[in-house]
């Protein structure tokens, strides 16, 4: 299951020093490495304990973790939505998007010059998110000019439905709400989806901080990043991303022994990592073997047979059912043989909806 984010950004906010750490970094070990799809696409791996753990158990041929695509989309400038700057290109690649990390920048430095003149983060989000709203109201303005009309001569309901919708989308975008902080339907949600809308993404803020502020955790610049985003019921990652840049380059060793000189648990490259993944809803399944132990990505509410679809397509369409056991039983009884003893291992079905650490083999016949 391909996900990924996109980073955004005004220019010289951190963005571009974000994805390189990003591009550089190997989180688990050196032989899960980094890989890089397209220039603008990184891929890391999502850390996971028990990975690690059922590849000792195990001893398979070879172990594959879950991973996580992040996009580097060009820098954003006022205007964007009529095409000043790299307008049209920012906004296509951000509709290909699952979901958007913005880069804010929270620093002092005279050096690096910043488009408006001084530090104000929330001018800055203000900025991005008015552009947003703004080709957002583009597609509703040109959808209901075809089907308005149409909708009240005809009184066909899905059109009458579909325009009392856009009309929603439309009264909060033009008093710049973004639809992401506006609460749908599960039938608005379901043709939302149709749209592509950019304000309805879920959103994290990477508050980026200087070397200095980061072992405080917070300064006056990420707090109001803070504030704004608690407000919207998005989340924030504070971080250095200088920091994080030099870090990708450490040995594992040498980057926990850096993060604790500077008073640091964990690296904010792999808070943001399980950010967005959880920012998606996504949760991981195991498969397990001697010749394989494989993490896969589901998102949260997938039935077996979807999960088994994706291992691969012959497996959803032909299947039976699927024997599941925890990780967490796994992990008490330490053998399949005394999960299975143990009265833990399960027999599902079709409505089964799986759940994360769930390790399964599926059964299927085409």
């Amino acid at each position: 299951m391909s996900l990924k984010a996109g980073i955004v950004g005004l220019p010289n906010v951190g963005k571009s020093t974000l994805f390189n750490a990003i591009t550089k970094q190997n989180i688990l070990a050196a032989n899960y490495p980094f890989a890089t799809i397209e220039p603008n696409v990184g891929t890391v791996i999502v850390p996971d304990k028990r990975v690690n753990y059922l590849t000792e158990l195990y001893n398979p041929k070879r172990s594959i973790p879950t991973t996580f695509e992040f996009t580097d989309i060009a820098g954003l400038v006022k205007g964007a939505s009529t095409g000043e700057g790299l307008g049209n290109k920012f906004l296509s690649h951000i509709r290909e998007v699952d979901a958007i990390i913005e880069v804010v920048r929270c620093f002092i430095d005279p050096n690096i010059i910043h488009v408006s003149g001084g530090i104000n983060p929330i001018n800055d989000i203000e900025v991005i998110n008015i552009e947003l709203v703004l080709a957002d109201l583009e597609v509703v303005y040109n959808r209901l000019g075809k089907i308005e009309k149409k909708a009240e001569a005809t009184k066909d309901k899905a059109l009458i439905f579909e325009v009392e919708l856009l009309n929603k989308c439309k009264n909060n975008l033009e008093a710049n709400v973004p639809l992401r902080r506006i609460s749908f339907n599960d039938d608005e949600k379901k043709l939302l989806k149709n749209f592509s809308f950019l304000t309805y993404k879920p959103i994290i803020y990477v508050a980026n901080v200087s070397e200095d502020d980061i072992a405080v955790g917070d300064n006056e610049f990420s707090l109001k990043v803070k504030n704004y985003a608690e407000a919207e019921g998005s989340g924030v990652i504070v971080m250095c991303t200088k920091l994080e840049a030099d870090l990708a380059n450490l040995e594992e060793d040498e980057k926990q022994d850096f993060l604790a000189s500077v008073g640091i648990i964990n690296s904010g490259l792999v808070k943001l990592i399980f950010a967005s993944y959880n920012l998606l809803g996504l949760k991981t399944f195991f498969t397990v073997g001697t010749d394989e132990v494989r993490a896969w990505t589901f998102k949260n509410g997938m039935k077996a047979p979807e999960c088994a679809g994706i291992i691969h397509s012959d497996m959803l369409r032909g299947f039976i059912r699927a024997e599941v056991m925890s990780y967490d039983d796994l992990l008490e009884y330490k053998t399949e043989l005394k999960v299975k003893e143990a009265g833990k291992l399960r027999i599902e079905g079709k409505d089964y909806e799986m759940q994360d650490g769930d390790i399964c083999y599926f059964r299927f016949n085409v």
